[in-house]
């Protein structure tokens, strides 16, 4: 794991981490908010995205601390983390794209989720065939 993909990625599941706890401690500036956010679906939009955003974290911390402990199953975490991580970014683009909102406050964040795990995904899973191609080999 390079320095570069852990960076990404602990600033990534540290951020989803602290702006879930802001989001439930509603300390967000109202000038900050995405349009319509007191809207009920809205909301339940926004929500919607906790479970996948925490697996996301969780993965991506288990992933960062298993390539410390040179334990292999940080390989097949950071795919998993780094997928996840692209589609939370593609359904938040898809939907502000349906709306027609662009607002950049809220695009940004969601155009690099989208696009940094492109960078490092066709590596790594080139490094997982070629790992997993040795083992099927030895048998």
């Amino acid at each position: 794991m390079s320095r570069r993909l852990r960076a990404f990625m602990l600033a990534t599941d540290i951020g989803f981490l602290v702006y879930w706890i802001i989001t439930a401690l509603q300390v967000l500036p109202k000038e900050l908010l995405y349009k319509d956010y007191n809207n009920d679906i809205a909301m339940a939009w926004n929500w919607s995205f906790v479970p996948l955003d925490l697996v996301i974290s969780v993965t991506g911390l288990l992933a960062i601390y298993y390539f410390k402990r040179d334990n292999p199953q940080w390989l097949p975490l950071s795919i998993i983390s780094l997928t996840l991580t692209f589609c939370s970014g593609l359904q938040a683009i898809s939907f502000w794209v349906i709306r027609m909102d662009f607002d950049w406050m809220w695009w940004a964040p969601n155009l690099l989720l989208l696009v940094y795990p492109l960078f490092f995904l066709p590596g790594l899973v080139c490094r997982f065939t070629q790992s997993a191609a040795k083992i099927g080999g030895a048998a």
